[in-house]
Order: structure tokens, then C-alpha cells, then sequence
């Protein structure tokens, strides 16, 4: 019996070959099971060694080649939440990408990713690349590249700070009402975070605060660290908050705005209310 979560890797020896084959040999699995994993991204091919995924069920390999096929039944037997287009730009889209769906995929697959979701859905069809991230349980706008020139010039818009990111939380407890915005500057595994955080509303019956919160720095899990260690855990964080929450995490990326670096346009992207937490 071939275990739920196995690698198995491939020095091709000789020419002309066929990857499905191959893989079917080593792995003891079925064709028809190995060229769905290969749709999903679980299966790499290293060539003059350059990596990457490989779909095509047909793809002949070359003596020299190395295929790598990382086969998790979890991982395969997921399907992806849909995301809703935003904006198709041409060289990038925006999209809104729900709580579970996941900004960029691993060596396991890629098929429960906001950026392969528009690559298979974008019409016409383009590549997409990965521009920024998302938490997998947070919601709101993401960006997904087109052509690398314009994939490149927006990433660096965010390490460079020039985006302006704003987001919707729902909290636990009473926030401060003053000063407003209330700034948060915690470092974050040792570098320097800010975000700045202005209440909403608050329902006492609830004791919850809607706050709007906007981040100079991106760090990893930065609303949610921040809002937990100054004593408002978001509402649905299983990671930072107390793990009795039934809803999903409620922070949601609201509002994306910049000046595109191919065309000097103002850009601003704002999600809908519908969308948003509330109390």
C-alpha cells in the first residue's frame, strides 16, 4: 500500500521517456492518479537545473533530467474555494480571495491557489505570478502578475512600502477610542512593525470592536500579532487569539492603492461591503 504522503525522485538515464510512466513505475500508482497529480502541481522536473512544475501528461524528459513527485492524497483531494475577480488589468488582476484559499501553493501542489485558480479562469489565458500574499485564513484584495515586468515593478512596490494597505478587523474587547489612529510599533521577529488602528464601532452585548487598520510594514502575521499582544485578539484566530471562536478568522484586506509603476496611473482598489466584517 503506497502511504498517504510519499517523494519519490527520478534520475532519467535515457532520452525520450515519458514522465507519467516513468512515475507510474516507481510509484506504483496509476497513470490516470498521476496526471491528475501533475494537473495539481505535485510533480517537478529539473532540467540544465533550472526547476519547475511539469503538467503536461506527455512531457517527454532527457537523459541528465531529474523529476521530483511529491504525492500527498490531503493535499490532492482538496478543492479550491473559488476567488472572485476584482479587476482584470491585463498585466495583473485583483482579486478577492476568500478565507481558505491559499496565496501560493508548495512542492505538494498548486491547485488550491488564488494565482492558478487565474491562470485557469482569466480569459484570454495568461500565467500568473505570485505579487504579495495573503494569510491563508485571511480574506480581501490580492494582486496576481501576468508578465514579469509588471510582476517585478508591483512586488517591489510592496517591499518598498509605496502601497497603501487597509484592512477590516473585528476584535475581542473594548479598543481605545483615542488617539486615533491608535499606533501599534511591536517588533516582529525582530524587525520593526507598524500598523495604525482606528475603532469602528463597538457592540457592548458582544464586547467587540470593528476597527479599520492600516500597516506600513508587512510582516508575517503582523495585524494579528500586533491586535493579540496589545489585548485584542482577532475574532477566529486559532493561531493568536484564545481558540474559542467558531467563525472563520475576520480580517479582511479592504483597500489597495498605488500608482503603477508601468503607466504613472493612480490605481485604487476597494472591496464591497458585503464583503467586510461587521458586528
Amino acid at each position: 500500500m503506497i502511504p498517504q504522503r510519499s517523494e519519490f525522485h527520478v534520475d532519467v538515464k535515457e532520452d525520450d521517456v515519458n514522465a507519467v510512466t516513468v512515475l507510474a513505475e516507481i510509484s506504483g500508482l496509476s497513470k490516470q492518479r498521476i496526471k491528475q497529480a501533475m494537473q495539481r502541481g505535485a510533480v517537478w522536473l529539473t532540467h540544465r537545473g533550472s526547476c519547475r512544475r511539469i503538467r503536461r501528461a506527455k512531457k517527454e524528459l532527457r537523459a541528465g533530467d531529474q523529476l521530483d513527485f511529491y504525492y500527498d492524497e490531503r493535499v490532492l483531494a482538496s478543492e479550491p474555494i473559488a476567488p472572485l475577480l476584482i479587476a482584470d488589468e491585463g498585466d495583473y488582476s485583483v482579486w478577492y480571495k476568500p478565507c481558505g484559499l491559499l496565496s501560493q501553493g508548495s512542492k505538494w501542489g498548486d491547485h488550491c491557489t488564488v494565482s492558478r485558480w487565474a491562470e485557469q479562469h482569466l480569459t484570454p489565458q495568461r500565467p500568473a505570478f505570485i505579487i504579495h500574499r495573503l494569510d491563508r485564513a485571511a480574506s480581501g484584495l490580492i494582486l496576481v502578475g501576468h508578465a514579469k515586468k509588471a510582476t517585478a515593478a508591483l512586488s517591489q512596490l510592496f517591499m518598498s512600502r509605496a502601497i497603501e494597505k487597509h484592512y477590516r478587523v473585528l476584535v475581542h474587547g473594548k479598543f481605545p477610542d483615542a488617539p486615533s489612529p491608535y499606533t501599534i510599533n511591536i517588533e516582529i521577529d525582530g524587525r520593526a512593525s507598524t500598523s495604525h488602528v482606528t475603532i469602528i464601532a463597538y457592540d457592548e452585548q458582544q464586547h467587540r470592536s470593528l476597527l479599520s487598520v492600516h500597516i506600513e510594514t508587512g510582516r508575517k502575521h503582523q495585524i494579528r500579532r500586533h491586535l493579540s499582544e496589545t489585548g485584542y485578539a482577532v475574532v477566529g484566530d486559532r493561531l493568536y487569539g484564545s481558540g474559542d471562536d467558531t467563525e472563520d478568522l475576520q480580517l479582511t484586506a479592504c483597500q489597495l492603492a498605488f500608482e503603477n509603476p508601468l503607466n504613472g496611473k493612480q490605481c485604487r482598489y476597494r472591496l464591497a461591503d458585503e464583503f467586510l466584517p461587521t458586528l
